[in-house]
C-alpha cells in the first residue's frame, strides 16, 4: 500500500504544472485563473509549498488561502470549484498512485468545502470574509469539517 510519505516533491511540481496547465485551458475556470494570476511561475511556487506541507508536513506554505480567494469572490462561483474538483480527479488520478491520488482528492474536496463555506452565504450565494475556525493547510481528511 502507498501511504503519503512515498510522494515525492517532483510528484507535486510536476503534478500542479499539467493540472493547472489543463485548469488555464479549462472555458469556465480558465479565463478567471488567468485573469487573477499574474505571475504562473510565482503562483505555482506557491502551490507547490501548500501542497508539499499538507502531504509531506514540510511546513513550506506560510499563506492564508482562506483570505486569497475570498478577495476574488466576485470572479469565482460556487460551481467552479466542481470543475476545478473534476479536473484535479482526473489530472491525480493520471499522474499518481491510487492511494495517494485519492488522499489527494479527499484533501481538496474538503479544501474546496471550506473555502466555499468562507467565500459564500447559502442565502446569498455573496462573496464573505467570514473566519474558518481551522486553517486549511490542516484539511486532513480526519480533520473536523470548518
Amino acid at each position: 500500500m502507498t501511504h503519503a510519505n512515498d510522494l515525492d516533491p517532483e510528484q507535486i511540481t510536476t503534478l500542479l504544472s499539467v493540472f493547472y496547465g489543463r485548469v488555464r485551458k479549462d472555458p469556465e475556470i480558465g479565463p478567471v485563473f488567468n485573469r487573477i494570476v499574474d505571475d504562473w511561475d510565482e503562483h505555482l511556487t506557491r502551490l507547490e509549498d501548500f501542497w508539499s506541507s499538507l502531504m509531506l508536513a514540510s511546513g513550506r506554505y506560510k499563506g492564508n488561502p482562506l483570505a486569497m480567494h475570498a478577495l476574488h469572490g466576485d470572479l469565482i462561483t460556487p460551481t467552479m470549484f466542481d470543475s476545478w474538483l473534476a479536473i484535479w480527479a482526473r489530472t491525480t488520478d493520471e499522474l499518481l498512485p491510487p492511494d495517494i491520488a485519492s488522499i489527494m482528492q479527499t484533501k481538496a474536496h474538503r479544501i474546496a468545502e471550506r473555502l466555499k463555506t468562507v467565500m459564500y452565504e447559502p442565502s446569498h450565494g455573496e462573496a464573505t470574509v467570514t473566519p474558518c475556525p481551522h486553517n486549511v493547510v490542516d484539511a486532513s481528511p480526519d480533520a473536523p469539517p470548518g
